[in-house]
């Protein structure tokens, strides 16, 4: 018996692997190892409509804000929010997703959670941290 980590579609002949798993890594967490498209990404403050509407949030806060660039794949089980659609609340993801065009995916793991209350929409002063105990 072969020793070694799995790999989807390797129990197929190798001529037909190709056909019969096309995306054979799909949904398949790699760890610290695999692709973090949100390290060096742009950032909210790089885009005008989403800096407009976030206005009221200082420029240093909106570079600290990573926009995953479209085509990059979800991590599944991983939140995300969509800063060109905060109405639609946070996205928990699923293996087979990827960033589409036209969305604005921040994940919740990227910034503090008081950043991640205001983008979700947010306003109670104690959860954003600038109640009078923050002081």
């Amino acid at each position: 018996m072969p020793t070694g980590e799995f790999r989807p579609g390797e129990q197929h002949p190798e001529r037909w692997r190709e056909d019969l798993n096309p995306d054979a890594d799909a949904g398949q967490n790699r760890g610290a190892a695999g692709p973090h498209p949100e390290q060096g990404a742009r950032t909210a403050r790089d885009f005008k409509d989403i800096h407009d509407r976030l206005r009221e949030m200082d420029d240093d806060v909106l570079r600290g804000i990573p926009v995953l660039p479209e085509g990059s794949r979800l991590e599944q089980g991983a939140v995300y929010v969509d800063l060109r659609d905060p109405a639609a609340g946070e996205l928990k993801a699923r293996g087979d997703m990827v960033a589409g065009p036209g969305q604005a995916l921040v994940p919740k793991s990227a910034v503090d959670h008081y950043t991640w209350n205001w983008l979700i929409g947010v306003r109670n002063p104690e959860r954003l941290g600038v109640g009078p105990e923050h002081k």
